[in-house]
């Protein structure tokens, strides 16, 4: 049984795991002194999570309703 949430589901766990790297993110910048190029290295990572998650079609995202989804 292969795990697929929900459209609305995935853009709440979506706009969630944003807000939480982001902050993430600007408390590491602010309490360590790393660079520009280690800081974009980690936001492409988190990125990159997500964005692998949405291909694999755990996370079934419908953008909050403003495109189409294309059913298969």
């Amino acid at each position: 049984m292969k795990l697929k949430l929900g459209p609305l589901t995935s853009d709440i766990i979506i706009i969630i795991y944003a807000v939480v790297t982001l902050y993430f993110r600007f408390k590491l910048e602010n309490e360590s002194n790393i660079s520009t190029v280690n800081s974009l290295v980690i936001g492409l990572s988190f990125v990159l999570i997500i964005w692998v998650l949405i291909k694999l079609k755990i996370l079934n995202p419908s953008w909050f309703g403003l495109f189409k989804n294309k059913e298969k």
